[in-house]
């Protein structure tokens, strides 16, 4: 089937979102007068959602008393600061008009609530050049439930089969295999040290937003 869409997750495959949340934990501990922390332990945890970036950056249990208020402080600094330092990740702007001039769909699913998400997209240009955000307040069931796929492919009135999703952890790939789309895993995102593409089943890995062009002129030369 002609390939029509491309779904992008946001953050670390589309967006690199990891500045914003980086300046967030780190003006936390300076309030507390702690340290700076290595950036990459907050990177590595991005894809874990608050919960696992607070845990990271105060070495604390979710289960540590005291834990709630400071993943909720955390949230409330994000509102404030998610779409001052976050930007496209380099070689995305080209992909997204290699798209666009070929005449594809693209558009947005993430589990990044749409409080962020959509300031964010409309700060960065990109809300009016997308065909569709998915965020978890449009579904019952998150990734790496298919839902979230099957929704944007409904609404964009597409077969998964003619879909192409990218992603930057499992749950992206499983979502999107799940809905029968086909699946781009990239290794630039924010993936754990101990974590491997290769091993999600995707049907391509690529390291650069360059690579996943080549993909798509081979895709829609093979169609």
């Amino acid at each position: 089937m002609r390939l029509r869409a491309v779904l992008f997750d946001m953050d670390g495959t589309l967006l690199d979102s990891a500045p914003d949340f980086i300046a967030v934990a780190q003006a936390m501990r300076a309030a507390r007068d702690l340290p700076p922390i290595a950036e990459q332990l907050i990177r590595e945890q991005i894809s874990g959602g608050a919960r696992a970036m607070v845990a990271s950056a105060f070495a604390l249990s979710p289960e540590t008393a005291g834990f709630e208020a400071l993943r909720q402080e955390f949230l409330d600094r994000y509102q404030e600061h998610c779409a001052v330092l976050t930007r496209p990740f380099d070689g995305i702007e080209e992909l997204l008009a290699d798209i666009e001039q070929a005449k594809l769909i693209w558009g947005v699913v993430t589990n990044k609530p749409l409080r962020y998400a959509e300031p964010i997209m409309q700060q960065l240009g990109l809300a009016q050049r997308s065909a569709i955000l998915i965020c978890p307040e449009h579904v019952k069931n998150t990734k790496p439930d298919p839902e979230p796929m099957i929704l944007a492919c409904t609404r964009l009135g597409l077969e998964p089969a003619s879909v192409l999703f990218v992603g930057d952890d499992l749950r992206d790939i499983e979502s999107g295999r799940a809905a029968g789309t086909r699946t781009a895993a990239v290794r630039y995102g924010y993936i754990h040290r101990d974590d491997n593409p290769d091993h999600w089943g995707a049907d391509a890995v690529v390291n650069h937003p360059a690579e996943l062009r080549a993909l798509l002129d081979q895709a829609l030369c093979s169609c």
